[in-house]
């Protein structure tokens, strides 16, 4: 998969430059809401039309799940190899000057993650993982943090902000996380953040309701820089439901503990 791997490289190196290069011109960009706190802009339609030219030229019968076109395909397109692709994940932060967005692409093979690739384009970052061959950060071997427990650690998160969502069950989990942890970061690129978890920057994340684009490339690179994730019941469903938690292996049991109890009305203090 190390060629793949490279084609995702340049394709969100590509998407990267289209991004930067409109920063400047925010204020005049054509915007819409798909949904209500939910926006897209001629921006992530372009990044997302480079990366799909890229991956066509190269992979021509593969087929592909993007989160601005959906999915498609080709003749010859199977469901044996699916490109997963969020061009510009964290729009809002995007429209507002905040610098906390990504390009993410991952290739899943038969239902398996194979290659991901998550880059920050502001900060120059290139996350990358491939099947059984470890996690990069701008070629340097990345690793989660070793912390024993939540005690001391760093949380990222995403708060609920779609119509439809269960800000209840959400706020449990917040307030039982917080209460035993030294804090809790909500920056608004879901992405990113699993990157920062693969990165020891972060000591673990969970959020509800995300989609596949959101999530795909940053469970793989977890994974391969010794990380877990999972849904909240410890299951594997969060590709599925969106309902996502990683962390290294200790850090992520006790979340998962914290979690399943909060949702299920118990005691946290």
């Amino acid at each position: 998969m190390q060629a793949a791997l490279h084609i995702a490289i340049t394709a969100a190196r590509e998407a990267g430059k289209t991004i930067t290069r409109n920063l400047g011109r925010v204020d005049s960009l054509s915007i819409h809401a798909k949904k209500k706190n939910d926006f897209v802009s001629e921006i992530d339609h372009q990044a997302e039309r480079e990366i799909i030219s890229i991956i066509r030229r190269a992979y021509p019968d593969h087929s592909i799940l993007a989160e601005e076109s959906g999915c498609s395909s080709s003749k010859g397109d199977t469901d044996e190899y699916q490109w997963i692709i969020d061009p510009l994940d964290g729009t809002t932060n995007y429209l507002h000057g905040f610098p906390h967005h990504a390009v993410s692409i991952a290739l899943r093979h038969r239902k398996r993650l194979e290659a991901g690739v998550i880059y920050d384009p502001l900060r120059g970052e290139l996350f990358c993982a491939s099947r059984g061959n470890g996690a990069t950060l701008n070629d340097r071997k990345i690793r989660v943090a070793g912390l024993s427990g939540l005690e001391h650690a760093l949380l990222g998160t995403g708060l609920p902000f779609r119509e439809g969502q269960d800000v209840d069950a959400y706020l449990a989990t917040l307030r039982a996380l917080i209460l035993h942890t030294s804090g809790i970061r909500r920056a608004g690129s879901a992405a990113l953040d699993l990157a920062y978890v693969a990165a020891g920057r972060l000591d673990g994340f969970w959020e509800f309701g995300l989609n596949p684009w959101d999530i795909a490339a940053g469970c793989l690179i977890i994974q391969e820089a010794g990380g877990l994730v999972g849904d909240p019941e410890g299951g594997h469903t969060h590709l599925e439901t969106g309902n996502i938690v990683a962390a290294n292996p200790k850090v992520f049991r006790a979340m998962l503990d914290s979690i399943h109890r909060a949702l299920k009305g118990g005691n946290q203090t």
